[in-house]
Parts: structure tokens; sequence; C-alpha cells
């Protein structure tokens, strides 16, 4: 009966065990995925097949040129789930365009177009040496955190109404005192340290926030309040 059992199945059970038992404790590294897949004698494909079940059951995040890691216990995000009004905005089909103000001292100023007008104001106090060459017009914050080698752990946000400053006002075309939100988002690693502080004023007569709640759950989601087009 134990044969019928697909490879990927008892190699994901296995790796399940071992992090339940501590011989992977949350925020390890698990070793690469060749050596892996020749410990238990399988392909690569048998082997990512094995991980993305332990993807799925919350026990393990991946990061892109950096390994894998067994989930934190105290993360209050998956990395994989941690998402922006941008992404959001992306998936719903709108055009999201970047455009860098400043970036210095570890400061990076962006205003962010919906669909050509701005919207956004963005402002993120990054605590991670990060590569010179970045382009943050196409390249997201998050990514260039983790070439850098930076492991996200979990992000805590605080969005709430306010009007807009008068230093800001002219970035956004709007008059100063017009009705925006406010998002307040802290990112922190696995060593618990603060990697990036965001701050964004999001004009509130081109946003909204959607909630849906399920009896377990409570997802937001970014939306554009208006049709742009």
């Amino acid at each position: 009966m134990a044969d019928r059992v697909p490879a990927y199945r008892r190699i994901a059970t296995d790796l399940a065990e071992k992090i339940r038992d501590g011989v992977y404790r949350p925020g390890d590294a698990l070793p690469a995925q060749r050596e892996l897949s020749a410990s238990y004698g399988v392909t690569l494909m048998t082997l990512r097949q094995a991980l993305q079940e332990l993807r799925d059951q919350g026990l393990i995040v991946q990061q892109a040129g950096r390994g894998t890691y067994v989930t934190p216990a105290h993360a209050a995000y998956r990395v994989d789930t941690l998402r922006s009004f941008v992404e959001d905005l992306r998936e719903q089909g709108h055009e999201v365009t970047t455009v860098v103000l400043s970036l210095e001292n570890g400061v990076l100023e962006r205003l962010r177009l919906l669909d050509g007008q701005p919207a956004i104001h963005q402002t993120s106090r990054i605590a991670v040496p990060l590569a010179p060459e970045v382009d943050f017009r196409i390249v997201s914050l998050y990514s260039a955190l983790a070439e850098a080698g930076a492991v996200i752990a979990r992000a805590s946000e605080r969005i709430v109404p306010g009007l807009l400053p008068e230093d800001v006002a002219g970035f956004l075309e709007r008059p100063a005192g017009s009705p925006v939100f406010v998002s307040e988002r802290t990112t922190v690693g696995l060593d618990e340290r603060i990697l990036v502080e965001d701050r964004a004023i999001i004009l509130g007569d081109l946003m909204e926030i959607r909630a849906e709640r399920a009896a377990t759950r409570l997802s937001l989601q970014w939306g554009s309040s208006v049709d742009l087009g």
C-alpha cells in the first residue's frame, strides 16, 4: 500500500514530521534542493512537488535566489502572501507606473501613477544596504530586499483616513487638505530586525479598501473607486 503513495507525498510527510519534531526549527534553512533530491533519491521535479505540498500547508517559505526556510512560528504573514496595493491594482488590470522621486541615505521616495494619474506618494525607510543599480521603476522593493539577502518574516500595516499634506499635494496634483488614506507598514525580518518602514499617502477619491470576511480569515484589498478609463 505504501508503494501507491506518490514519492513526493512521502517526502513531504517526512519533512513535515522533521519540522514538527524540531529537526528543522522555525526560521531554519532547509538543505539545498539538489542535496535533498539526492538524499531522497528522486528528481528535482519530484522534490519540488514535495516542497509545494509543504508551502501549501504553510510549513515553509521560499525566497527566490536565497533558498527554502521553515516558516517562522511568530510570522503574521507568510512571505509568499505579502501583498501591496500596487499588486492588488495590477491584478485587477490597472496600469501602475512608478516614478522614483529620490533615493538617498536609505530613504526611497516614489510616486505611483494609476492608469496615468498620480494616486499614491510613498516613502520607504530601508535598513538593508541595497545594490546601487536597482531600478525601482521596474523592480519591487521586496525583490530588492531578497536580492540583498534579507528574509522577510512578517509585516504589520495600519491604515487611517487623513488630509493631504501641503508638501505632497503637488506630486498628487490635488489641493492640500484633500481626503486621503495614510498607510503605515513595518516589514520585519527573521531576526526581528525592522527591514522597511513605509508611509504611503493614497488619494481618497481614487482608491478604496475592499474587505472580504470569512469564518476564519479577513482579506483586505485595494481597488480603484472610479473608472479611470
